[in-house]
């Protein structure tokens, strides 16, 4: 198999030149599987997910593909050329201050009128008009008559795509990180196929981000249907893959998760090939149960919890260094929490503000 390269017009700079992304696609002559699309980047810092396209599309080169694929490394250049000094300044919108990945289009969608105009249709076509609208939803806010900021335009852009498809993953880092999977509640059983050890599954809610924005009002639709009376199983997967720290490429640690993916995809079957998923342990916890640790003061932090390791209650979290306050008690405060958890990601900066957010760890954790 071969990709086909091409470049996606997602905006203009101010100096007139045309803002690009480029996409790589693999379209079967006949799919049988379900379609595939992954983008990374998407965080100017996170590049970490470009190693694993890259990784993904070497071993692609030895399995027969059954489904159409679309890749997007570099998912967001102007996040990913906001620099300061050494470091990567992309999370937000430097325009509007808005997150990357919160901005999203979420349809608000009317399920009840739109399913009591099209319950007639087989599962098949009600399948194919609801994609079909939730496309024509996207388009229809590109064309705005009043436009649209130019984050906004950029990730729709990029959820054309993904509607597109049935599965959709989208490859992140944290600041400073472990691997965690973020996985809506319906389709649990995909986190054991992923070379993950940490799973945080998620309601249906829609927060601005690109899983989100995919599954969300497909649950909407399924649940509304079921109290209905009709079951129809949830048609499109979509994941948030957290794949370690950010401003870092490790190739090694990327065909590991290149791998995992594969092993998802196989058991999809959008491979021939039956591939077996990484033996290890994979833990999860309900989203309602990961907690963020704000700073109780501002100062100097040395980090003491490691990231997917086990911390038990009263265990040092952090000490808080202010040299402001040397020779009293004060100079020096050790900090931890009052339950069990898992650390999964802390902020990446020695010196913070009070109420900075620095952990987020997972209490009530349970193995999968």
């Amino acid at each position: 198999m071969s990709f086909t390269q091409s470049l996606l017009k997602i905006g203009e700079l101010a100096t007139g030149q045309d803002l690009t992304i480029p996409i790589f696609s693999y379209e079967c002559e006949s799919a049988t599987a379900p379609s595939v699309y992954i983008q990374a980047n998407v965080h100017g810092a996170e590049v970490q997910g470009n190693a694993v396209i890259y990784q993904l599309m070497k071993l692609l080169e030895q399995y027969t593909v059954c489904g159409n694929i679309t890749l997007v490394p570099l998912a967001n250049p102007l996040g990913i050329n906001q620099k300061s000094g050494e470091f990567t300044l992309g999370r937000f919108d430097p325009i509007t201050g808005v997150n990357w990945n919160r901005e999203y289009l979420d349809h608000g969608i009317d399920v009840a009128a739109w399913y009591q105009a099209h319950d007639s249709l087989s599962d098949a076509d009600l399948i194919v008009q609801y994609r079909a609208m939730l496309v024509e939803g996207c388009y229809t806010r590109l064309n705005n008559e009043w436009g649209i900021t130019t984050g906004h335009q950029q990730a729709v852009n990029l959820q054309v795509m993904a509607h597109q498809a049935d599965i959709v993953l989208d490859l992140h880092t944290g600041p400073k990180s472990c691997k965690h999977l973020y996985c809506p509640e319906y389709d649990a059983k995909a986190a054991s196929f992923f070379s993950i050890p940490y799973t945080l599954y998620i309601p249906n809610d829609f927060g601005g981000a690109m899983d989100e924005s995919i599954f969300y009002p497909w649950w909407q639709l399924t649940e509304h249907m079921q109290s209905a009376g009709r079951d129809l199983k949830v048609p499109v997967s979509a994941f948030t893959l957290e794949l370690g720290s950010q401003e870092n490429i490790n190739l090694e640690d990327a065909l590991v998760d290149a791998k995992g993916i594969l092993a998802y995809l196989s058991d999809r079957g959008v491979i021939e090939q039956k591939l077996v998923p990484a033996t290890m342990k994979r833990y999860a916890c309900y989203l309602k149960d990961y907690k963020k640790y704000h700073s109780p003061l501002g100062g100097m932090v040395e980090y003491l919890a490691e990231v997917g390791e086990p911390l038990k209650l009263g265990e040092p979290l952090v000490n808080i260094l202010r040299l402001d306050l040397y020779d009293t008690d004060k100079a020096l405060t050790p900090l931890s929490l009052n339950q069990d958890c898992v650390p999964i990601l802390h902020f990446a900066s020695a010196s913070v503000y009070q109420g900075t957010e620095l952990y987020k760890v997972m209490t009530n954790v349970f193995e999968i």
